[in-house]
């Protein structure tokens, strides 16, 4: 039997969720490449469901927003202006003062050809950075794992998802990344009587098949205490908002500034499929991303770390132009993105704002591919092989 397929049927997959087969796979060391050439890292914030870019970053001097808009659009004096065209919903008062420090850059219009809107489907585009046609099995960050991690240098769980599922952009082909909500916990879940026994060294004319979910295991057990220990110098009283986001930004925090060997990080916080009743609901999203987003940057600019650390805020697709019958917004297209941290070409608005005069179908039309903005990552600041990892070359483009 293939040791993967043993892997996935045997009894151990099942005792658990210390033992699912993306926590145990993520510490497979068959792979290809060198390791990453940098000490930065990458934060990516996911909001699912689709956020209204419209009224994220606001077109407050577009008639056709207002008339397309009646109840939903933002009034212009309400407006925290950016420049002369747009400027952020006033729930993002916090994100306002980042970027007058010169710490975010502004994308609009970001998308793909053909563009899906489904929400499944435009994440898993997103997620695998794979064509409108084409369906792939890993994640763009999967792949980056794949492509830039070698032997030992992968225990130290260079990418990790705060979450108890992992998403598929951190899947790859032979390397995973690590789910955890809590360094404790998955500390706690390795510390069984079983998981110990079975991790023991055994003799060397075990069978392959088993010698390898032993050495998974071993593996496995040994991380989780490496970064429990080191996470445990980290618990400091900075203040966080009280937040879903809050408290996985500030687990990210604890991890860096403890000196976890992680170069990329990864949350998703979900609400954003604002059909009905929009105005209140993406408001309080808004808010609670802005601040805690605030939060996270002034930790880290304490703790002298700004300049290393590099967040992207996406959504898997914007909203329709015009408001719907239900005081709300429908699935749409193109959309914007943010870019926030020390590192950055000085925080600013990257390009021209959305053109309602030429839509497709009452949907914006993407001027920005999204994997030219992963290129960019990847190349520029995480200082690997964009083609390597994408697939193919991409626009790079000059925000780092």
């Amino acid at each position: 039997m293939h040791r993967r397929a043993f892997f996935k049927n045997s009894a151990f997959a099942t005792v658990g969720t210390m033992l699912i087969p993306h926590f145990l796979k993520a510490y497979e060391t068959r792979h290809l490449g060198t390791s990453p050439k940098t000490a930065k890292t990458l934060v990516i914030v996911q909001l699912s469901g689709g956020n209204d870019g419209l009224n994220t970053v606001v077109p407050f001097r577009n008639d056709i927003y207002y008339r397309e808009r009646p109840t939903l659009a933002i009034a212009p004096d309400k407006v925290l202006k950016l420049n002369d065209e747009i400027g952020f919903n006033p729930a993002l008062k916090a994100l306002k003062g980042l970027y007058d420090d010169g710490l975010v850059t502004v994308v609009n219009n970001v998308g793909y050809p053909n563009p899906d809107r489904s929400h499944f489907r435009s994440m898993d585009i997103w997620q695998t950075a794979s064509d409108a046609d084409q369906y792939l099995s890993t994640g763009w960050l999967g792949r980056y794992l794949d492509a830039n991690c070698v032997g030992h240098d992968c225990l130290a769980h260079r990418a990790i998802e705060v979450d108890d599922t992992l998403s598929l952009a951190l899947k790859g082909q032979h390397l995973n990344g690590l789910a955890l909500l809590d360094p404790k916990k998955l500390h706690n879940q390795t510390r069984s009587g079983l998981v110990r026994d079975l991790a023991k060294p055994k003799p060397a004319d075990e069978h392959s098949n088993v010698a390898y979910l032993y050495k998974t295991l071993a593996e496995t057990a040994s991380s989780a205490d490496y970064i429990y220990d080191k996470s445990k110098a980290s618990h400091r009283q900075f203040p966080y908002p009280n937040s879903e986001l809050g408290n996985r930004l500030k687990t990210v925090s604890e991890l860096i500034l403890a000196g976890v060997n992680t170069n990329v990080f990864y949350i998703s916080i979900s609400g954003f499929d604002t059909h009905i009743n929009q105005p209140g609901q993406q408001e309080r999203l808004l808010r609670q991303y802005a601040e805690a987003v605030a939060a996270f940057t002034n930790d880290l600019k304490a703790n002298g770390k700004l300049n290393e650390v590099l967040l992207m805020t996406f959504s898997e697709f914007g909203r329709r132009v015009r408001q719907n019958a239900s005081n709300g917004t429908d699935h749409g297209t193109a959309n914007n993105l943010f870019l926030i941290g020390g590192g950055l070409t000085p925080g600013r608005v990257f390009n021209e704002a959305p053109n309602l005069t030429n839509l497709d179908e009452g949907d914006l039309k993407h001027t920005v591919d999204f994997r030219s903005i992963y290129a960019t990552l990847l190349r520029d600041w995480l200082k690997v092989d964009d083609v390597a990892v994408l697939g193919r070359k991409f626009e790079t483009l000059s925000f780092v």
